[in-house]
């Protein structure tokens, strides 16, 4: 099968990769050709590493680079089964690309949207045949990271979804359905892990260290929100915020923090930076956390709960099945487990009673509690069967 990519950057050359290994013909496209040297020198050194590690042999190595072909010329996709996009965020920008793939593929190639924010129905609606529109968003690296969200738009047709989904599956993905809304499954429902954070720290509770800590001590999570934003980027990240609050109509569950913008209006963007939310100077001591576990707890369970919220709003909204959403958290971000099923350990009518707490001290939408998750409550309460429970 002959994959197109659009976009020479690390997503692009990324998702070149996955395809390439997976026996396909890649034609990776990019109008700077500087961009397209890079890219290639890039791939050589990282299958190189991989060849050191003892990950892949030195002829898989050559039979990916060589399943590559890396060019600005837009008409060697004319007998591609799939183009992948995966360019910069902005839609006029994806309009003119999108068009300049649909003059040359075949009727029957999928045209597919890497991106992470945008509306799919968007960016097909500049296409002929819009029916043959899908999203395919890869997460950062792509050959590491298991999860691809698949997403249809209200044109994609059914036969486009299931090939798409096909594809993603033999390459050994992660592959999840998700509707067409804003953030789809992952950058919609992680929202609290950070924003919540914040909250947290603007109250005068916890310092970043403390909250980091509690995350990672009672939740087994990898990595605290405020690390993880450093990793990510808080310039990255505030605008992933700021996007999906004006996406939702400025829903109050998505408000950025003013925490957080201050730090990218400084240039405090995290590691990349040296300076984030920490400190990643040289012979610079990092903060010694206040280990007291009452405190580390409520910060556990309040940022927590919050995450189940949104994990039942997304799937009392169709965004997604349970299975998918748990897949989604689990191997989009890393969470230790699927948010749905941790709800159900820590017991609904606890997360419930949780919520309802921090609504009634606040008084603000954003802690108010999925309406799904009361509906089970109540359910749970009554003498109802299991399968009666199951159709909700």
């Amino acid at each position: 099968m002959k994959i197109g990519v659009i976009g020479a950057g690390t997503m692009g050359i990324g998702i070149a990769q996955v395809a390439a290994q997976n026996n396909n013909q890649v034609v990776l496209i990019d109008t700077n050709q500087e961009v397209l040297n890079k890219a290639q020198k890039g791939l050589e050194n990282i299958l190189s590493k991989l060849v050191e590690k003892q990950k892949i042999s030195e002829f898989q190595k050559v039979e990916t680079l060589n399943n590559i072909s890396f060019t600005s010329d837009y008409s060697e996709l004319n007998e591609a089964s799939l183009v992948i996009e995966a360019i910069i965020e902005n839609l006029t920008v994806k309009h003119t690309v999108f068009s300049q793939i649909e003059s040359v593929v075949s009727n029957d190639c999928i045209i597919a949207s890497n991106t992470s924010s945008l509306s799919i129905a968007s960016i097909g609606s500049v296409l002929k045949n819009a029916n043959r529109v899908v999203g395919i968003h890869f997460f950062n690296p792509a050959p590491l990271m298991a999860l691809v969200e698949i997403i249809p738009s209200v044109q994609t047709s059914s036969e486009v979804l299931q090939k798409s989904k096909a594809i993603i599956d033999s390459w050994g993905k992660k592959a999840v359905i998700v509707k067409d809304t804003p953030g789809f499954i992952v950058n919609r429902v992680a929202r609290p892990f950070y924003g919540e954070a914040l909250r947290i720290y603007e109250e005068g509770i916890a310092d970043f260290a403390t909250i980091d800590w509690a995350m990672t001590e009672f939740g087994g999570f990898k990595m605290g929100p405020f690390t993880l934003m450093d990793y990510i980027g808080n310039d990255i990240n505030y605008t992933v915020t700021e996007t999906v609050f004006e996406a939702f109509y400025y829903d109050p569950r998505f408000k950025p923090s003013f925490t957080q913008k201050r730090h990218k209006e400084a240039g405090y963007y995290g590691r990349k930076s040296g300076k984030g939310y920490y400190d990643y100077s040289e012979d610079i001591s990092q903060p010694i956390p206040n280990k007291d576990r009452n405190i580390g707890r409520y910060i556990f369970e309040r940022i927590l709960v919050m995450l189940i919220n949104e994990a039942f709003d997304a799937l009392y909204m169709n965004v997604a099945s349970k299975e998918d959403i748990d897949i989604a958290m689990q191997f989009g971000v890393n969470y230790p487990k699927g948010l749905l099923v941790w709800a159900e350990e820590l017991g609904l009518d606890v997360v419930l009673q949780k919520l309802n707490s921090l609504f009634d001290l606040f008084g603000e939408d954003r802690y108010r509690p999925n309406p799904l998750l009361k509906r089970l409550v109540s359910i749970k309460s009554t003498s109802v069967t299991k399968a009666e429970m199951e159709t909700f």
